[in-house]
């Protein structure tokens, strides 16, 4: 059975919610420091990536859409990798930069194909969330659909807000939800949680 893929070249589609940077360090390990108990990394590769909402608007650009994504970053260099990232695989960036926020960046040691620690350097990003709702609104003309991806990090807890914008336009809105608790994606079109979220 030949399954093919539709045709999403004429889509223009919206992605809100959590962005972040992944970076990963590859290295080898042949030892244990002597001054704790743990493996000493030479760290050979370097690799960044568009994490989280990024990675979802990312992944609509490589199926040929004309993606956009609305994300709050900081005024660092993670937002600035971020958005230089995403934007260069096609993907329009409307963010929010916050000054007195920090890019969510999640870091990866791995050797030997084994991932040794994660290392997660981020904070609550729902004092930019009224911004980011208003430059949404701006964003919205013209889109087919809407994806709102949450991490809970905060991006999303205006989260009815911007379902109802999405609804009052007549536009589909996807959510891949976050937590237990459903009841802030009320009147969304469809949401996707996981086996453990449902």
């Amino acid at each position: 059975m030949i399954e093919s893929i539709p045709d999403f070249s004429k889509l223009k589609l919206l992605v809100a919610g959590d962005a972040m940077l992944d970076e990963y360090l590859f290295g080898d390990t042949q030892r244990i420091s002597p001054e704790a108990p743990v493996p000493v990394v030479k760290t050979r590769a370097m690799e960044q990536r568009p994490g989280g909402a990024a990675n979802v608007a990312l992944n609509l650009a490589m199926l040929g859409a004309k993606a956009t994504l609305n994300a709050i970053v900081g005024a660092d260099m993670q937002g600035e990798v971020l958005r230089i990232g995403i934007e260069s695989a096609g993907v329009h960036a409307a963010l929010v930069v916050a000054k007195s926020l920090k890019t969510s960046h999640k870091l990866r040691v791995l050797a030997r194909n084994q991932q040794l620690i994660r290392l997660d350097s981020e904070e609550d990003l729902s004092s930019a969330a009224g911004e980011l709702a208003e430059l949404f609104a701006t964003q919205l003309p013209g889109c087919h659909a809407v994806v709102l991806s949450d991490y809970a990090k905060g991006t999303l807890v205006q989260a009815p807000r911007l379902i109802e914008l999405c609804r009052t336009a007549g536009i589909p809105v996807l959510v891949d939800p976050k937590g237990t608790d459903f009841s802030c994606y009320r009147g969304a079109s469809v949401l996707t949680p996981n086996q453990a979220e449902f």
